[in-house]
């Protein structure tokens, strides 16, 4: 079922210690600069198509209420663009369980972490023709 709502519900996020742990030993990656995504191409435990975790590291940007507003824009970008991947796996009969991992050294602007997400959906639809 496709799902047309542009929300950002419990199942779509990586909370499994099992998946996570798999994630970060068997995913591969690429930067897509500020993010550096880690994907694996497998569907998620939860039941979704496509399943997310988001990290800013403490030891790049030091204040937690920046840290908070880096998440924040990555979560949205996710939400509002996630429509093309969501498609795209569903066609295929595939999941992606997905590491978005901040790598900049200070607050980037909204449209820097949306054209970092469009382009990693563009890469993630490229490795998994």
């Amino acid at each position: 079922m496709l799902d047309n709502r542009c929300t950002f519900d419990k199942t779509e996020r990586i909370f499994l210690k099992k998946e996570i742990d798999g994630l970060f030993k068997q995913g591969d990656s690429f930067i897509s600069y500020p993010l550096r995504i880690i994907y694996l191409n497998q569907k998620p435990l939860s039941g979704a198509t496509v399943s997310v975790l988001i990290s800013v590291p403490k030891k790049n940007i030091k204040r937690a209420v920046n840290r908070n507003r880096i998440k924040r824009l990555i979560r949205e970008a996710y939400r509002l663009n996630k429509s093309n991947i969501i498609q795209f796996c569903q066609e295929k009969g595939n999941g992606f369980l997905i590491a978005f991992l901040f790598i900049g050294n200070e607050l980037c602007k909204w449209k820097d972490i949306e054209n970092a997400m469009l382009k990693t959906f563009g890469i993630l639809k490229d490795k998994m023709k």
